[in-house]
């Protein structure tokens, strides 16, 4: 750990926070979830492929990228749904997350 990883940290956090509500206001509940990460996880795939600077892959990848994606109203949500719809959600999120990051890596080593 480098002595400003807590800056880039927060800093991330807080623009990654900022766009998750924006994408929750315009897609709101379960779809704008789905959204966050599937995006995240294809950003996610790109930048591991892309950037080897440390000061970025901190700020975008554990800092913006962390605060944007979210597994806690991933699970919250799935946990309120019908059961089946629960199972489609869960499938839904680990299945287009998974095919995002493959994309996301395939296009970042395209590069």
């Amino acid at each position: 750990m480098k002595r400003l990883d807590p800056v880039y940290v927060a800093s991330g956090g807080f623009a990654g926070a900022l766009l998750r509500w924006a994408v929750g206001v315009a897609v709101p509940g379960v779809p704008g979830t789905l959204v966050v990460n599937v995006l995240g996880s294809f950003a996610l795939g790109a930048l591991v492929t892309l950037v080897t600077d440390h000061r970025t892959r901190v700020l975008v990848g554990t800092g913006l990228l962390s605060s944007f994606t979210t597994y806690s109203t991933f699970a919250v949500e799935t946990a309120t749904l019908a059961p089946a719809a629960g199972l489609v959600n869960v499938g839904a999120n680990y299945a287009l997350g998974i095919a995002a990051a493959f994309i996301g890596i395939a296009w970042g080593t395209r590069r």
